[in-house]
């Protein structure tokens, strides 16, 4: 009998701060069977989420090395600052990677001028909450344009989602017919609420909500084929 394909490796991923993100983030990630640790260091926020999370939510300052350690920062696969405070989120990145070697850190940030410096100091990925805000009222003004949703390699390389327009000239073609530039990848797509994974064969339907991984330079290309 065939094998199935193989299961999703197990991560065990650690995200400093409770606030929503935060908190429907670890939901997400416990609901896909990762081993998740929610970092929370206010007190009543811990004691308002510890009778839903139970074991995956600690409490504690995930700022401080001696709380990275508590919760086991040298074996993370991943550790996501998404507390309300753009320093104590880069403090909370660097002490993973300097003191634990985590292979990869996520923080977000609301100040869109401390992007290059999180970048400049090894920061893997980061989630401007502000550039994502402004790109969404934006939006609403032109449905065709490419929302950022997570940069990495510093940028060089993003995550964008957009909308596909009644009159875009890939509205109703398969991937594989569309001349998409070099170093770009359509990664998923929402259709009525549903994620399709796409494949060649998949036909590009109009509003579809497509989601896009590019190299930045290609950004401009990848709007003249939309």
């Amino acid at each position: 009998m065939a094998k199935k394909g193989a299961e999703k490796e197990q991560l065990f991923i650690i995200v400093a701060g409770a606030g929503k993100m935060g908190y429907n983030l670890t939901k997400l990630l416990v609901s896909e069977k990762h081993e998740v640790l929610l970092v929370e260091k206010d007190k009543e926020r811990y004691n308002q989420l510890n009778p839903e999370l139970g074991e995956n939510v600690f409490f504690g300052d995930a700022a401080e090395s001696d709380v990275l350690k508590n919760v086991g920062a040298n074996r993370a696969n991943v550790i996501v600052a998404v507390t309300g405070d753009d320093e104590t989120n880069l403090i909370i990145c660097q002490l993973a990677k300097i003191m634990y070697m985590t292979p990869r850190t996520i923080a977000r940030i609301s100040n869109p001028k401390n992007e290059d410096i999180f970048s400049a100091l090894g920061v893997d990925n980061i989630v401007n909450t502000t550039k994502v805000v402004n790109s969404l009222i934006e939006k609403e003004v032109d449905p065709g344009m490419l929302v950022p949703i997570l940069e990495m390699k510093g940028g060089r390389v993003e995550i964008v989602e957009t909308e596909v327009s009644s009159n875009s000239p890939v509205a109703g073609k398969s991937i594989k017919d569309i001349k998409l530039p070099e170093e770009c990848l359509i990664v998923s797509i929402v259709r009525d609420g549903q994620v399709v994974f796409p494949h060649g064969n998949t036909i590009i339907n109009s509003g579809d909500e497509i989601m896009v991984l590019i190299s930045k330079e290609r950004k401009d290309e990848l709007r003249g084929a939309l």
